[in-house]
């Protein structure tokens, strides 16, 4: 509309323009015809050139100079005569063009500069506009973001970065950033030569009041005509390193538990067995009078009870509704690539909808990566490392196996057993696993092949189990 508005004036001002220049011609003629004395007034005429030189294309120009031209010969006082005449027509012919050139060559660089001063303010409107959106941006997004200079001090720092570092608000302006993040004070300024830097890397924080935190950083470097600069995306992990922390912890009592209770098992069964042959010793009568025999079967006896005590977990999963498709997914970004960096191939055959499944999330991909890290093992060395992970519907259960094209298993019935010989790690993952797995009313079982191996994890519907019974074991 403004653009339309604009055209409108100019073509009116052309209009009117137009208009008194040819007043003016008209007026300088009919001065030039009424004084016959030897005065010439065709100079005049110089006045509509520089009008209708800003208005009109260089042929117009020159046939306005024409009319001009005649108009002066036509009333001029003097007489004509050829010689003279004909350079005196040249001249004055010369001097109306030159003068309606220059209003050509002053009116189109005027259209210029306003066509290019627009299309500055146009672009500074702009930039306005989208300073105003990306302050807007930056002083609203949650993530801490700040810019640094050559010299490692804050240039601009939004509010979540003032809430990280516990720092008033406008205060981090000009502060160095060795005091809160020493490991981005030792990133080299970008210079002109120099490579820059877009990565991301985990380093200690330290707030205001000297609280340490674990922060993740993404950083690029650039270089600006007042100097080298760096931009930073910080996220605070404390609460990411906790949680891991606990959960890691939780997963080792878990699992010592777990082994505690198999080793009194064992030893009970071994209790068992010796109180068997004592009781049969104890028919001698001699032995049946020894007080040492008889000591050494209340030893076996107190050592049987102690054993028949099988530590209980008392924290055991907590299971909940699983959507197993997403807990896939999240295997598939864990495992894929260190799959491809040993050069084995991972098919995922994985149906776009599978029902929701009763597990523990992080008990069931503990699981998951453990029998995956087992096939990754057992396919180093052949010529054919392929993984295929299967998950299907089937029945009230959803299955997922995970077939490999390894050299299979020699002594399937002793997989689920703790302390397995010949075990490339400790031979306690599977058992473990078994055993969490079952918490959670589910199953790890194994299934022969012709060639490699496959074990498959038996998980119940989520619908199917009620969160009273998901803890028993």
């Amino acid at each position: 509309m403004r653009e339309i508005l604009v055209v409108r004036v100019l073509q009116g001002r052309r209009t009117t323009a137009l208009l008194w220049a040819a007043i003016l011609i008209a007026v300088i003629a009919l001065v030039d015809w009424h004084f016959e004395d030897n005065i010439s007034f065709g100079f005049l005429y110089l006045f509509p050139m520089l009008v209708v030189g800003g208005c009109l294309t260089r042929w117009q120009i020159a046939g306005v100079a024409t009319l001009c031209t005649g108009l002066t010969e036509a009333f001029d006082p003097f007489p004509w005569s050829m010689p003279v005449g004909i350079s005196r027509i040249i001249l004055t012919f010369a001097a109306f063009f030159g003068a309606g050139y220059y209003g050509f060559v002053a009116g189109r660089s005027r259209r210029l500069t306003n066509q290019h001063l627009g299309e500055i303010e146009r672009e500074v409107e702009l930039r306005r506009k989208t300073e105003e959106q990306l302050e807007f941006l930056i002083s609203s997004s949650p993530a801490t973001i700040f810019t640094l200079d050559a010299d490692g001090k804050v240039l601009l720092a939004n509010a979540a970065a003032h809430r990280l570092l516990h720092v008033e608000k406008g205060k981090l302006q000009g502060q160095p950033i060795s005091q809160f993040f020493p490991a981005l004070a030792s990133v080299p300024s970008s210079q002109d030569e120099s490579p820059r830097f877009h990565t991301e890397m985990e380093c200690r924080g330290r707030r205001q009041d000297g609280e340490m935190f674990l922060a993740h950083v993404w950083f690029s470097t650039y270089h600006t005509k007042s100097g080298p600069r760096l931009a930073a995306v910080v996220f605070d992990l404390s609460e990411e390193l906790r949680d891991r922390a606990e959960f890691n912890l939780q997963q080792i009592l878990t699992g010592s538990k777990v082994l505690v209770g198999a080793l009194c098992h064992e030893i009970r069964n071994v209790c068992g067995a010796i109180l068997v042959v004592h009781s049969k010793l104890a028919r001698d009568e001699r032995l049946a009078l020894d007080e040492d025999f008889g000591a050494l079967g209340t030893l076996v006896q107190g050592l049987e009870r102690m054993a028949g005590l099988e530590l209980r977990q008392t924290t055991q999963p907590v299971a909940e509704s699983v959507d197993i498709r997403s807990a896939l997914e999240e295997l598939r970004i864990v495992v894929e690539p260190s799959f491809h960096e040993s050069e084995m191939t991972v098919h995922w055959e994985i149906p776009e909808s599978l029902p929701r499944v009763w597990a523990d999330r992080q008990t069931l991909l503990q699981a998951f990566l453990n029998i995956t890290k087992n096939s990754q093992r057992a396919l180093e060395g052949h010529d054919q490392r392929e993984l295929i992970v299967r998950a299907c519907f089937d029945g009230n259960v959803v299955a997922v196996r995970f077939i490999d094209t390894g050299p299979g298993v020699s002594h399937p019935e002793q997989l689920f057993e703790p302390f397995q010989p010949g075990a490339l790690a400790s031979g306690l993952g599977l058992y473990l696993s078994r055993t969490f797995v079952r918490a959670f009313q589910g199953d790890i079982d194994f299934e022969p092949q012709a060639t490699g191996c496959c074990f498959a994890i038996i998980l119940a519907l989520a619908s199917a189990q009620q969160p009273g019974v998901a803890g028993g074991t």
